[in-house]
């Protein structure tokens, strides 16, 4: 099914020009869009069985049908192609196309890259990779998944079979997304999948994943040329809710495990002080030699700033705490501060001292958006929130911040893990009734902008 183009809105911008080059994109992932759960050889991932656990995901949801993406992926290239975005960032299943995680090769669920990648430049559309966005294969988990310090190995491997397939045509690739918050909400929290509360195991799969992400950096390294090679994670301000003396250190730690520990020992070569001491068991000669890879870029997804607090009880000591009385706050609870975006791009500039390409930036509502008699759907609060933020994206490029691109999460509403699909991001609407795509104004929005930006930077 074709779409009409994209109409686009005279929307006022009073957004600047941006550097030649700048690139505009949109966000999805495997899990949250696909569908297809058992169509051509899939195999169950962690979520999938989590989403089976009572009680874990809103309504009961799961990703089975999702936004049927694997059968609908020409209808959402042909979306993105008219809104004006130049790059789209997707995840490849593991399990669709390694189903037992290592092994033997699902060509099927291969050939479902290949057709997705070769529509995306047929469009004009650079894709750029992500070899895991939380789903990995269940049969992986049952030997332990990332607590086994052989998963760096099992993800070398399957790195291996997509970089010979895809680098071809793929040049842009992140080894993960979000490291922090599914081994926070797996192995801490309990949160998400595969739903333990261990600190003992929580530091084994933080040493585990980061061996695995060089594994993962010298694979493309060695396989894709021309590779442009980074890791995408999560980056927000992180604050104490309250000056007490325990909710500061609270924040302190909480910001090791959020923002640092990662990026830190990919990056830096080292973890920061409060997990190193903690983690020094699981470290073997060598291992930050292993980790510390060279990389092309930071990937940042970006939505608030996070308040914590002492919680004595907790596997860290620490957890979530309020945002201050008076902070505005999303429907979902988030809290409102475009401004933390700024602070972000300035720390990660500071700290790390990589190009920045904003991988996830975007605002979730629980309200359905449905459209109105008209048609249209107005998501007001996320037009003005994407507007504001992209407006401080402009503030730290002229205070020195390095940012080579922006991509919008997400261009789907989708399954949003533990919210299910009561929880929306999307700047197209989706019923999951029918799967009828609407654009919403902040589509239509984000497309006027693309096309100022990139009339001024010309």
């Amino acid at each position: 099914m074709e779409h009409k183009a994209v109409e686009r809105r005279a929307t006022p911008l009073l957004i600047p020009g941006f550097p030649t080059g700048f690139l505009w994109g949109t966000s999805t992932s495997a899990f949250q869009v696909e569908g297809a759960a058992t169509e051509d050889g899939r195999a169950p991932s962690i979520w999938d069985s989590f989403c089976r656990l009572k009680g874990r995901v809103d309504n009961g949801d799961t990703g089975d049908v999702a936004c049927d993406h694997y059968h609908r992926y020409a209808e959402d290239v042909a979306l993105m192609r008219d809104i004006g975005v130049g790059a789209y960032r997707f995840s490849i299943s593991w399990p669709r196309v390694l189903p037992r995680g290592r092994g033997v090769v699902n060509e099927a669920g291969l050939d479902f890259y290949d057709r997705l990648i070769d529509r995306l430049l047929e469009a004009g559309i650079e894709p750029w990779a992500c070899l895991y966005h939380w789903d990995l294969p269940q049969a992986l988990q049952d030997h332990g998944g990332w607590a086994n310090r052989d998963s760096a190995g099992w993800y070398a491997d399957y790195a291996v079979l997509c970089a010979r397939r895809f680098g071809d045509r793929v040049t842009r690739w992140a080894t993960f997304n979000e490291f922090s918050v599914f081994t926070l909400f797996g192995y801490a929290l309990g949160w998400g999948a595969p739903s333990v509360s261990d600190r003992g195991e929580h530091l084994k799969v933080i040493h585990h994943t980061n061996l695995a992400h060089g594994a993962g950096v010298d694979v493309l390294r060695d396989l894709v040329p021309g590779a442009s090679i980074g890791a995408v994670h999560s980056f927000q301000p992180c604050r104490p809710a309250d000056p007490a003396p325990e909710n500061v250190e609270a924040a302190a730690r909480f910001d090791e495990l959020w923002n640092l520990c990662f990026p830190d020992a990919q990056i830096l070569g080292h973890y920061p002080p409060r997990i190193a001491r903690a983690i020094e068991p699981h470290v073997q000669p060598g291992d930050m030699a292993r980790i510390c890879r060279p990389v092309d870029w930071f990937g940042m997804n970006h939505y608030a700033p996070l308040f914590a607090q002492a919680e004595p009880g907790a596997v860290w000591g620490c957890g979530f705490g309020a945002p201050p009385e008076g902070m505005p706050r999303t429907d979902i609870g988030w809290p409102l501060q475009p401004s933390a975006f700024h602070e972000a791009l300035m720390q990660a500039t500071a700290r790390y001292r990589l190009p920045i390409y904003v991988t996830e930036n975007g605002y979730g509502t629980k309200s359905p958006e449905a459209p109105d008699a008209q048609g249209i759907i107005m998501d007001r609060e996320r037009l003005d929130y994407l507007q504001a933020c992209i407006h401080e994206m402009v503030r730290a490029l002229k205070d020195g911040a390095d940012v080579r691109g922006y991509f919008v999460w997400s261009l789907l509403d989708n399954f949003e893990w533990g919210g299910g699909y009561g929880t929306r991001f999307g700047i197209v609407h989706v019923d999951f009734e029918t799967q009828k795509r609407t654009p919403k104004e902040s589509a239509k929005w984000y497309s006027t902008m693309i096309g100022g930006a990139l009339g001024r930077a010309s």
